[in-house]
Order: structure tokens, then sequence, then C-alpha cells
């Protein structure tokens, strides 16, 4: 059996993550959170990326979860606090990702795996995809306070302490109503829609969206009053911006340069 790994591979302007941990429903280990705390890093250091998309490998599983072999040791609250400042860190790290990140889930995206999909911006769906963090239920642990706030922005407080105090799993389409999901996708037409997907953001001005994303992240630490003049600013202020009254002007395509 394969090991246990987060392979991260660079395909012209995208940048494709594999969550795998065979036989395991690619649960998340240790070195696959180190892996994607490293994702941030990548992308700012490579102005060619410009999306990311995340899938669980198999096509079986998005993510079932933390690899719970990893908690057979623990014997303290330290090391459950210790294990969910990491987890936390993960998140902070993801969200912070400059560039669209595309989560795409089939089958189960549970606890950590839940996580990791609520880090993402869009999450296209397979019918048979589930959600939930149903550890009332299972281990008896909890989640940190960095996962629940984003579940709760992305699915609404009520339905995620609903779903978290009776242990539920959602399926896709009440995930797709609550907007936690943005496309439901039958697994025939999958890779091809994905695909389609990657390419329309990838033709998309990259300073928009990732100004988009920093406002985004200011209005949830700050409210909608947050400052962002800085960010409007550089927007405006860049070659891509004037290079698109141009465009628009003369009713012609434009490449944009991300600057």
């Amino acid at each position: 059996m394969s090991p246990a790994e987060l392979t991260v591979e660079r395909d012209g302007q995208i940048l494709r993550l594999w969550l795998s941990n065979p036989g395991r429903r690619n649960a998340i280990t240790w070195a696959m959170y180190d892996g994607l705390l490293g994702v941030r890093e990548i992308v700012a250091a490579d102005p060619g990326i410009r999306v990311v998309v995340v899938r669980g490998a198999g096509g079986e599983a998005f993510a079932a979860g933390t690899d719970i072999r990893q908690f057979a040791d623990f014997e303290t609250g330290e090391q459950g606090v210790e294990y969910e400042h990491r987890v936390g860190e993960v998140v902070a790290s993801l969200l912070e990702i400059r560039v669209p990140v595309v989560a795409v889930v089939e089958g189960p995206a549970v606890g950590a795996g839940l996580a990791i999909a609520a880090c993402c911006d869009l999450v296209v769906a397979t019918p048979d995809a589930v959600f939930g963090a149903p550890v009332a239920r299972t281990l008896g642990n909890t989640l940190p306070p960095v996962v629940l706030a984003r579940l709760q922005q992305r699915l609404g407080a009520g339905r995620t302490m609903a779903m978290l105090l009776t242990a539920r799993l959602l399926p896709a389409t009440e995930a797709a109503v609550a907007g936690f999901v943005s496309e439901i996708v039958d697994p025939a037409a999958l890779d091809e829609q994905v695909e389609g997907l990657l390419q329309t953001i990838c033709a998309n001005a990259p300073l928009t969206l990732a100004a988009l994303k920093e406002v985004e992240r200011r209005i949830v630490h700050g409210g909608p009053g947050a400052d962002a003049d800085d960010v409007l600013a550089e927007v405006y202020g860049s070659r891509d911006f004037r290079a698109g009254v141009a465009a628009f002007l003369a009713h012609r395509a434009i490449e944009w340069e991300g600057r």
C-alpha cells in the first residue's frame, strides 16, 4: 500500500493538490498537515500560479478526518491543544493563499476534510459527497475556534451548530442550499466541468481575484467597515486596470499580466 502523502503538482497556471491516504479514505496525517501548511508559501513565491485545486486521490473520498492512528498515544489535554493549534495554523494558512482555491469533493469531507474544504473559495461536489464533523458521536474531541468560525461563516451559525450537536452529516444538496457547495456535478462530467472552471478562473484578472479574497478576509476580521483602501489603490493603480479599460473601450480581448 502506498504511503500517505500530499502530492503537489504544478500544471501550467494551476497548482494541483492531491490528498492521498490509501485504505483510510485519505485521512490526514501529520506529514500531510505539514505539506498543506507550505502551500501558501509555494503560491506566494510563484506569480504564475493562478488557481489551486484540492482533490482526494482515488475518487472515493475527499478526506475522512485526521488519521485516528495518530491519536493512539495521546495521554494529556496538552497534546490535544497542540494538535488543534496545528490544525488552526493549517486553516489560517490556507485562508491566506492569494489565489482562488477550489475543492473537488467526492464522497466524505469529514472532520479535517470538512475544515480543508471550508477553507476553499469554491467547492464542487458529486452527488455522493457528504460534509460534517461527527466528533460528538465518534471520538469525543472538539473543534478549535478558527475551524468553528470558518464553518459558521460558510454554513451559517445555526446550521453549523445543529450539524455538530447532532453529529449529522450534510448531503451535498443541503450543503449547496447553504451556499457551502457552489455546484453539484455528475461524476461522469466531473473532470471536464472542473477543468472548465479552472480555466475560467485562470482567464480572469489575478489582481482582482486576489483583492476580492483580501477584502473578504478583512471583512471577516473587521466587519463591513474594514479599511481596504490600500487594496483598492493597488488594483486601480495597476497596469492591468489601465489595460483593461483600454481593451474594453476598443472592444478587444486582454491578457492579464498580474501587475
